[in-house]
């Protein structure tokens, strides 16, 4: 259609990865069976809720660590 050659190179660019992502996505869905839920939730409490605090800490302790070391010269 005449619509798609007046948009910019950019949008179209934009609309095909949207779009190439979202097949991409779709595929591993219906590729891979679903998760129960109690390995959901094993994998939440076990896995990631700690790594998730572990890397809120890095993210709030780093930064004051820097202010309070001496300067290397």
């Amino acid at each position: 259609s005449t619509a798609m050659i007046l948009l910019p190179m950019t949008t179209i660019s934009l609309m095909t990865k949207a779009a190439l992502l979202s097949m991409m996505f779709l595929w591993v869905r219906a590729s891979y069976p679903r998760f129960r839920y109690d390995q959901l939730m094993h994998l939440v409490w076990k896995n990631f809720l700690p790594l998730t605090l572990a890397l809120t800490i890095w993210h709030i302790a780093f930064p004051i660590s820097l202010i309070y070391t001496p300067p290397i010269t």
